[in-house]
């Protein structure tokens, strides 16, 4: 049998929101195995849904640059607020857009090589920048989206670029565009419809769902039309397609999009920071040891 940490139980807990000692059963039960134990939880009805995992620490800005037919979302990142609010940041952060976008590189190490003047790559100009600020810069993620010209890009900067939103909608409609690109960026769909969930996560929360209805004593003739309200719902949540329109609740994101006389084709969001784990400075002990 594993041995249960108090850091795995803290971890759970972190997931799921329950108490300690339900935590710690559950990774008892399921012998250490973190998804097994968030799965129990969820059978047993004591976990509601299990929360992501993945902590917002790290600094910078997200952007896109769009070009005629192409556009360009990245995220440079900072150590700290105050150097992503540098206008030689800044200013950065618009030459690596303009770079990519015209470039079109298919991996970092292209887009690292990718010149920002008449000899100076991205990587230099990040080298540069770093050694003049004294603050660890990278650019941490891009991607490139390419349109036809029956189609429209729609764009939007959340909090000056701490999150950033790109659409691509069949259509002519830029605001219904840049409308489904706000309800990206508040929203933060997982998949852009139903059948682009993967069947194997369908089938997942389907028997999760099952086991939570049984545990709850429903009748066994009820159950499966319990199950498919809740696999809905749950669609409902992840989808874009499927998601209420932030701008009128009313309708879907898809409704909204037909009755602009368009259709969803794709959708891009990057949020500062997601998923990198900043280390937790103390503050006073800084300052201590700057005036020894």
């Amino acid at each position: 049998m594993a041995k249960i940490t108090a850091a795995q139980v803290k971890e759970l807990r972190d997931k799921t929101s329950v108490g300690m000692m339900d935590a710690k059963k559950a990774l008892v039960a399921a012998d250490g195995d973190m998804q097994k134990a968030i799965d129990e939880l969820r059978e047993k009805g004591i976990a509601k849904a299990a929360k992501k995992n993945g902590r917002i620490a790290a600094e910078g800005l997200a952007e896109i640059v769009i070009s005629g037919n192409k556009a360009a979302i990245y995220e440079v990142n900072s150590e700290t607020d105050f150097v992503s609010s540098n206008d030689k940041f800044k200013d950065l952060v618009a030459k690596i857009g303009k770079a990519l976008v015209e470039g079109e590189p298919k991996s970092m190490d292209e887009a690292l090589a990718l010149k920002t003047g008449d000899s100076e790559t991205i990587n230099d100009a990040i080298t540069g920048l770093t050694a003049v600020i004294g603050e660890k810069i990278t650019l941490r993620r891009f991607h490139i989206v390419e349109k036809n010209d029956s189609q429209v890009f729609g764009s939007y900067l959340h909090n000056g670029g701490l999150i950033a939103a790109l659409t691509l909608l069949n259509g002519s409609d830029e605001e219904a565009a840049k409308d489904v690109a706000m309800h990206v960026a508040a929203i933060n769909p997982t998949y852009l419809n139903r059948d682009a969930v993967p069947a194997d996560v369908l089938e997942h929360e389907k028997k999760i769902f099952t086991e939570e209805t049984k545990a709850e004593g429903k009748p066994e003739k009820i159950v499966p039309r319990i199950v498919e309200g809740r696999l809905n719902k749950y669609l409902s949540e992840i989808s874009l397609a499927d998601q209420e329109f932030v701008k009128d609740s009313d309708m879907t994101v898809q409704q909204y999009v037909e009755s602009k006389k368009s259709s969803l084709v794709s959708y891009v969001r990057f949020e500062v920071g997601e998923g990198i784990e900043k280390a937790q400075d103390n503050f006073v002990d800084e300052v201590m040891n700057q005036i020894k």
